[in-house]
């Protein structure tokens, strides 16, 4: 008799929904939901991945599609565990967002609170496993790291160096240990120098350093200053001289002091202004 009414109950619920069998079945009062500690900032550039690891201090929020009595926003505790409604206690920490979404269905299924739901998990905060990219990036922000990413890839989730950034890109360690790494070389060097991130890891690209050249040159302007940037690749990379332009006749003032017979192969430095004048006839 007992499972003839279990099967009813269950067949209702599939139909009509849980509400249909409370005066059935009394179900569970949910507990409210522990408030959410002070977690880091955090600006994520890029969606949730369903293989992004748990861990301690990552705020998430989990739902049953169409169910308003089971959504809830909490934050993973020193223990690796987080409240749910219906379920209390649930360990979280170690678990991928994917196992950790089927272990509350399943617990739901289980506990008869739900046929099939349908469940949703997303992380808000991430606090644990992430790598920070700062300076002249399309998208600026903290990055989940779910499995081994290298320098490039990280490079590439947040729109990559803007036109006005440096050609290096600076990985800061969490042991403090600092790494330039050429960021054309990210994709046409050996596999050290595009090197495997960590969680905590920083990643920095600076403004470009730039010059600025004016006179016989074709194309005059303000311009980067790739790194070992010497006076001769400064002429070249700004076009070249006219043909009224003369190498001989090249000025170079840094900090508003003219240096003479500056050599092509002296590197220039950021600020620095470049005048080509006319050759003699």
């Amino acid at each position: 008799m007992n499972d003839a009414i279990k099967a009813a109950s269950l067949l209702v619920v599939m139909m009509f929904g849980s509400t249909m069998v409370a005066h059935a079945q009394a179900a569970p009062a949910a507990p409210q939901p522990m408030p959410v500690a002070s977690a880091p900032q955090a600006f994520s550039s890029v969606p949730t991945d369903d293989a992004y690891v748990l861990g301690t201090g990552d705020v998430i929020t989990a739902e049953v599609l169409g169910r308003a009595e089971f959504k809830t926003q909490v934050q993973i505790q020193a223990d690796g565990t987080l409240q749910l409604p219906f379920l209390g206690t649930v360990k979280a920490a170690d678990m991928s967002v994917l196992q950790f979404r089927e272990t509350i269905k399943n617990s739901l299924k289980k506990g008869g609170y739900y046929a099939d739901p349908i469940v949703n998990v997303t992380v808000v905060n991430y606090a644990s496993r992430y790598v920070i990219v700062l300076g002249d990036v399309g998208r600026p922000g903290m990055v989940p790291v779910d499995r081994n990413y290298r320098v490039s890839e990280i490079l590439a989730l947040v729109g990559g160096p803007r036109d006005s950034g440096s050609d290096f890109i600076m990985l800061r360690r969490t042991t403090g240990e600092e790494i330039q790494l050429d960021i054309r070389k990210l994709a046409t060097g050996t596999l050290d120098q595009d090197p495997f991130v960590k969680p905590g890891d920083k990643l920095f690209v600076p403004k470009a350093e730039t010059f600025y050249i004016y006179g016989q040159i074709a194309r005059p302007g303000t311009l980067k200053i790739d790194t070992g940037m010497d006076l001769r690749r400064a002429i070249a990379a700004a076009g070249g001289l006219t043909t009224m332009g003369s190498e001989k006749k090249v000025k170079v003032i840094r900090d508003g002091k003219e240096i003479k017979k500056f050599p092509l192969s002296e590197p220039i430095k950021n600020g620095d202004v470049i005048n080509v004048g006319e050759r003699f006839f």
